[in-house]
């Protein structure tokens, strides 16, 4: 899926700024080696300027070592320039710090509650994320006390329905979340998920407009159990961010 959005706060020097967006890998439910590899070359291809991983690498229980392998390989495998990710709730609800060890030993920067800032000579860029909101780990004010005044603002942030609180703080132009899985399952005809988490209800997929702030939710790539997908296919999202003054965003078709 690629998605062009303008940010009214993105400074010239970035405009074309890339980002791949993979989301839920659930490691444990059916994500094997072998296609965590594929994935890993297919973001690959898309050359961007910064991978983010929105959460959720596994599913339940401490990292096997089977598992760890799978995540090492498949993470180590990713290039880009900048590597970020978040925890999601099943990573909290698992292993936590078995994650967070694996993202450390891959060089992938642990954005919970933290800002990273891009800088082309003085123009800024910012990305940042929050911990898990389900398990009350978010700290918005941490966030926002080191994310400076000027430049836009990218947050990365689980579960999509958190977007009413970023939205409300005016300093985010765009969230990227996954969570939802897209459902898994979409009814024919009606178009509409089956089952959706707590927290992943009110934008479960795809792109929103919340209070001038664009939501954006990836299906993710892995399922929880049952391990299906019917009517609603995994998602590699690639955003390509262009600077201008209005808050219109021109959306491209996969």
């Amino acid at each position: 899926m690629r998605r062009t959005y303008t940010l009214p706060r993105l400074h010239p020097a970035f405009d074309g700024f890339r980002i791949a967006q993979i989301s839920d890998l659930h490691v444990g439910t059916g994500m094997t080696a072998d296609r965590l590899a594929r994935i890993a070359a297919l973001v690959n291809d898309q050359q961007v300027d910064a991978v983010v991983i929105t959460g959720d690498f596994i599913t339940k229980g401490k990292i096997s070592a089977d598992h760890a392998r799978t995540l090492r390989e498949g993470l180590g495998a990713l290039h880009a320039p900048e590597r970020a990710a978040i925890l999601g709730n099943h990573d909290h609800w698992a292993d936590p710090e078995g994650v967070r060890s694996i993202l450390r030993d891959m060089g992938i920067r642990d954005l919970s509650n933290a800002v990273y800032t891009f800088r082309r000579g003085d123009a800024q860029f910012h990305l940042c994320g929050v911990d898990d909101y389900w398990e009350k780990l978010d700290r918005m004010d941490v966030v926002l006390a080191a994310l400076p005044e000027d430049g836009a603002a990218v947050l990365l942030a689980h579960e999509p329905d958190y977007a009413d609180l970023s939205a409300a703080t005016g300093r985010f132009d765009l969230q990227l979340s996954g969570h939802s899985h897209g459902g898994q399952v979409i009814i024919p005809l009606l178009n509409r998920p089956l089952v959706l988490p707590r927290l992943g209800k009110k934008y479960p997929l795809g792109e929103y407009r919340v209070n001038g702030m664009i939501q954006y939710t990836n299906r993710g790539l892995g399922t929880i159990q049952p391990a299906v997908r019917f009517n609603c296919r995994p998602e590699i999202t690639v955003f390509t961010l262009r600077a201008g003054t209005t808050a219109a965003a021109a959306p491209n078709g996969a």
